[in-house]
């Protein structure tokens, strides 16, 4: 009890944590307005087809695809959102070791994978 003190006491990092509950609120917030301006286009489009439905990713500004990309932002921030959340579970409930490792890279591939596909499928429209 007494080495917990002075200079031979346990140091851990005091951001620990910070930047991950941090980033969820920003992924959160980014996935909200985006999911409320997807709303809003739907909700005021008259005509929806398959036709509009492009048009909301193929927008331009400045010949920059500012939908898909808009689109691409509010993926990456759910697989991010995801990773944190799954991580987190892995790290209360699989104690050992080895597996919670295992899951968690498994995790981070499969969110990979979905985010390179979002992406591809965005590109082809």
């Amino acid at each position: 009890m007494g080495n917990n003190i002075g200079s031979k006491r346990l140091v851990v990092g005091a951001k620990y944590g910070l930047v991950e509950w941090l980033l969820q609120r920003v992924t959160a917030i980014i996935m909200s307005v985006y999911t409320i301006g997807l709303f809003l286009a739907v909700l005021f489009t008259s005509d929806l087809n398959y036709q509009s439905w492009v048009g909301f990713f193929n927008f331009t500004v400045m010949q920059f695809p500012m939908g898909k990309m808009l689109a691409l932002l509010a993926m990456l921030s759910l697989c991010y959102h995801a990773y944190v959340g799954v991580r987190d579970i892995w790290m209360d409930y699989i104690k050992p070791v080895g597996l919670r490792l295992t899951l968690q890279v498994l995790t981070a591939l499969w969110l990979l994978a979905v985010a390179g596909y979002t992406a591809e499928i965005l590109w082809r429209v």
